[in-house]
């Protein structure tokens, strides 16, 4: 009799646990069921396809590529944080190009915070045709829950820079997070549109991935009002980014729930070849092949850190944030860069015209102030291979 009760012990504790786990918020239930987030997350949530063109252009390989030959620390370094994908471009050749763990030139890989970086040009293309007036419209212009209080000085540039001063925290480990629920939600909208300020807009840059969500809305009701049609980023960036530079493979970008938003602050999976792409845009000023994709205005400042911010260590200004891309500072030189959770690198290196891609499952959890210490690693084996 004993030690029947001593079994009905752990059979109660489990049943206490799963009712506990049906009580919890959708998102904490999912977060407990998928757990860390991961490059092959691709199929895990609903998706709008963005097509790719007709006419695919893509790199051609340099009579030297893959010459270069990875040394075994850098090939363990390469195994240690799980790259997937290395590319490296120069004067639109292929120098070097490497797949791991299952992946190929085909593979679409989650590039996760790099998305941002996407919005960030969409946003341009939006203002060089006139839907957004200005970047200094008031959010309220756009979205009615910014119109009134406290949210109504936020403008358009705040979004972009990173400096709303809207309350988010951007912890990706944590089961109770801003981010975690964006992430594994089904209603992203109610979450960013309900985020209430903590300090005034415009001072100071504090990276929030709310942010860019709210971005996107941005983005899609100012065409709305603009042209009168109900366009989702899907399908403008589809239109007026994918096709233009020739993408060579659909990209998917995950919903929060069928027929729901996109989660703009993450998740467009793409390819290392194709996202090399917009690294070309970015380093051709905006032209693609003669077709003017994005003004060369909008370009420059949004490559250009935003200096009158403070940063956010309190030490002086932003040097290392434009509108949704990042300004990497390396050997004396200053280039933008995409980054996403995980190490998922572009970088466009207008002084060496070289592009480096590189994605995988993980990144270094060690800082030197706004760099994880694996990042600068990446550069020196790419310029290891620009060099060679």
């Amino acid at each position: 009799m004993k030690r029947k009760r001593l079994l009905l012990i752990p059979a109660a504790l489990l049943l206490l646990l799963f009712l506990v786990y049906l009580c919890l918020p959708f998102y904490m239930r999912q977060a407990l069921i998928h757990w860390y987030p991961d490059i092959s997350d691709t199929h895990l949530f609903p998706f709008e396809t963005v097509a790719k063109s007709d006419t695919c252009w893509d790199f051609p390989a340099s009579s030297r590529c893959n010459g270069y030959r990875l040394t075994p620390e850098e090939n363990a370094f390469m195994e240690e944080y799980g790259t997937v994908s290395f590319l490296v471009i120069r004067n639109d050749s292929v120098l070097y190009e490497e797949y791991r763990d299952g992946w190929t030139p085909a593979t679409l890989s989650n590039i996760f915070s790099a998305t941002k970086s996407i919005v960030g040009l969409l946003v341009g293309i939006a203002l060089d045709e006139g839907h957004i007036a200005s970047l200094d419209d008031p959010v309220g212009k756009y979205l009615p829950e910014f119109s009134e209080g406290d949210k109504a000085p936020i403008t358009v540039r705040h979004l972009l820079t990173m400096s709303s001063g809207l309350d988010w925290d951007e912890a990706y480990t944590a089961l109770v997070s801003k981010t975690t629920e964006a992430y594994y939600g089904n209603d992203i909208r109610r979450l960013v549109t309900d985020i209430a300020p903590v300090e005034a807009p415009g001072r100071r840059y504090a990276y929030k991935s709310g942010d860019t969500q709210l971005l996107s809305f941005v983005l899609e009701a100012a065409i709305r009002q603009h042209t009168g049609d109900s366009v989702t980023i899907s399908r403008y960036a589809e239109e007026k980014l994918w096709r233009p530079i020739q993408a060579c493979n659909d990209a998917l970008w995950n919903l929060d729930r069928p027929g729901g938003d996109e989660k703009t602050y993450c998740c467009f999976n793409t390819t290392a070849r194709d996202l090399a792409h917009i690294a070309r845009l970015i380093l051709r000023k905006g032209d693609w092949n003669g077709t003017r994709v994005i003004s060369e205005t909008y370009l420059r400042e949004a490559t250009t850190p935003a200096s009158r911010l403070e940063n956010e260590f309190g030490d002086g200004a932003l040097d290392y944030y434009g509108f949704q891309t990042w300004i990497v500072h390396y050997r004396g030189l200053s280039f933008p860069a995409f980054r996403g959770l995980g190490g998922q690198y572009l970088f466009a290196i207008p002084q060496r015209d070289a592009i480096v891609v590189r994605l995988g499952h993980k990144r270094s959890d060690t800082y030197l102030r706004e760099n994880t210490v694996d990042l600068p690693r990446y550069l020196d084996i790419a310029f290891r291979i620009l060099d060679e």
